[in-house]
């Protein structure tokens, strides 16, 4: 693969100081790996809104929090809203070099706050929207979120016989975004760091609404062992199930390109929300894929 750099960090002097520690999240999580990240680049000038979600409930146990920047928890939808009257705020009362930061799932971003997300970019808000997408409900028991993957099993959609899992494709958020026109929108992985923290650093040095996607693989709903999160985040894209891409001034462009595909059995065979694929079900995955690469590449600059 040839990876693109996208805005130059001196990883070698970065900041030892963390801005979020001592949260009681599942050991592997990889939103937490999304968020600490995100933090380091944008530093202690950031205000923060998470809603309930899994990052709310773990790091925010009154009065206790795991965050060293102000923060608020908001109401599931309300994301998008919240950080939209925080800015406006952040304006009246003067403030300058300050981030207002939205992080919420998949769940929180692609459904139930959608609404609100889409106000904000709509209006080109100045924000920065995070969305950790580990695929599905996980604070509230592994329920099929619509960003949930074709044929995965979770506990609303059930898999064995007679029954294959989602029965749709996934929905696809980057290109919903991108339709508002932002200024910024990009997708990303925990596995891939440094690409990651470019962005984060490409989208704070730019105004108005930015988006980013970050996939955030979950070993308790994915059912993976703990310490193999950046595996399956590396196999995610090397497979071609997972894109990494930016979207600026009316473009898109693909950040990686796989020259080829690692098996997608490679990527799906070792979680236990796909034990239940036989042959047939990769090969209409790798189809799948192959259709949405083509889409890809014809759009996109690599």
């Amino acid at each position: 693969m040839a990876e693109v750099g996208i805005m130059a960090i001196d990883f070698k002097n970065l900041s030892d100081r963390e801005l979020m520690y001592g949260q009681k999240t599942c050991p592997g999580c990889g939103a937490t790996v999304a968020i600490r990240l995100a933090l380091k680049i944008l530093g202690e000038r950031t205000f923060l809104c998470i809603p309930a979600c899994c990052a709310a409930a773990t790091t925010n146990a009154y009065p206790q929090t795991s965050f060293f920047v102000n923060n608020v928890v908001t109401a599931f939808p309300a994301t998008g809203s919240t950080i939209a009257g925080m800015a406006a705020a952040a304006e009246a009362q003067g403030l300058e070099d300050v981030t207002i930061l939205g992080v919420a799932g998949d769940g929180g971003t692609a459904d139930i706050g959608l609404q609100a997300l889409s106000g904000a970019c709509e209006r080109n808000d100045n924000v920065i929207y995070l969305c950790y997408d580990n695929e599905a409900y996980m604070n509230t028991g592994i329920q099929r979120s619509s960003s949930t993957p074709w044929g995965a099993w979770t506990t609303t959609s059930p898999a064995g016989e007679g029954a294959r899992g989602v029965v749709k494709s996934r929905k696809n958020l980057f290109d919903i975004i991108a339709a508002h026109r932002v200024p910024y929108c990009a997708t990303a992985s925990v596995a891939y760091p440094r690409d990651f923290m470019e962005k984060i650093a490409k989208a704070k040095a730019i105004k108005g609404a930015r988006f980013i996607h970050v996939q955030a693989p979950c070993p308790t709903g994915w059912g993976y062992p703990t310490e193999k999160t950046i595996e399956y985040g590396r196999l995610a894209v090397g497979s071609g199930l997972w894109y990494l891409a930016e979207y600026e001034n009316g473009e898109m462009k693909l950040n990686m390109t796989p020259k080829t595909f690692k098996p997608v059995e490679s990527y799906l065979r070792g979680q236990r929300r796909f034990q239940h694929m036989k042959e047939d079900d990769y090969r209409l995955i790798e189809k799948q894929r192959d259709r949405e690469w083509a889409l890809l590449r014809e759009r996109m600059k690599s």
